[in-house]
């Protein structure tokens, strides 16, 4: 199954040492071990039957390699969000030309002050998003995606988050109701009707894969999740993404797929 056409990612800067963590994954990235690791993203994502657009590193933002979070792209729209931390706010100014080479501008949207949203907090199911209430998204910014969304006749859920950064962080969606979760999503009613493949504890990081055109991208390193996926049917690739968990980031902050 084809879903997706489009990917728009960015490269990391040098600035990426000073990116924000959480400190759970402890170290400094090595910047040119990350720019090697982009680059293997790259090209598992050109193996996906995509064109990908590729963005310049922009040194202002050490986290805008994570184009995920300033913008979310849908079937009808695209939206540019505003991101929930302060060192982060600029990307969505960043991110606009690229939207408007794929939509007009009568179909690009805007989250505005005083609400917050970040991509990774939204994942979509179908016609149906999820949305994570977070440290990065707040009540306002739910409300207005939930308005946006509507719009364009999609609909909008709100997820509690109690321990990860971001919604994605702890569950994704690999279509054909097959859901990884993990951590405080095993036993969430809200995903209660999927498939839902629980991640290990130790594994949890392996949780945020990413489907592209029946392929799934899982992060090197996890035996578990790899054999798991593709106990499911699907094919897999492989990419080492250890500079960027240092900074809390996964595979599908890495990218705008569409």
């Amino acid at each position: 199954m084809k879903k997706f056409n489009h990917v728009i990612v960015r490269r990391p800067c040098k600035s990426l040492v000073e990116g924000i963590t959480s400190g759970l994954y402890p170290g400094k990235p090595d910047y040119e071990k990350a720019l090697r690791q982009h680059d293997d993203y790259i090209s598992a994502l050109s193996r996906c039957a995509v064109d990908i657009t590729i963005l310049p590193p922009d040194e202002r933002y050490p986290d805008s390699v994570f184009v995920e979070d300033p913008a979310l792209i849908t079937g009808q729209c695209a939206i540019i969000t505003n991101p929930g931390a302060n060192s982060r706010n600029g990307e969505k100014e960043e991110i606009i030309d690229a939207i408007r080479r794929f939509f007009p501008e009568d179909k690009i949207e805007h989250i505005t002050a005083p609400a917050t949203l970040e991509g990774g907090d939204v994942m979509m199911v179908g016609n149906h998003f999820y949305v994570g209430k977070s440290a990065r998204t707040n009540d306002e910014g739910i409300l207005q995606l939930t308005k946006i969304l509507s719009k364009y006749g999609m609909t909008c859920s709100e997820v509690e988050l109690e321990e990860v950064l971001h919604l994605k962080t702890g569950v994704n969606y690999l279509e054909n109701n097959n859901m990884l979760v993990s951590g405080e999503f095993v036993s969430k009613p809200d995903f209660a009707q999927y498939n839902k493949i629980e991640i290990p504890k130790d594994e949890a990081y392996a949780a945020n894969c990413i489907w592209v055109n029946d392929t799934v991208i899982v992060p090197e390193g996890y035996p578990s999740v790899l054999k798991a996926v593709q106990e499911l049917g699907y094919r897999t690739l492989t990419v080492d993404t250890s500079e960027f968990r240092k900074l809390d980031g996964g595979l599908s902050c890495m990218s705008l797929r569409f």
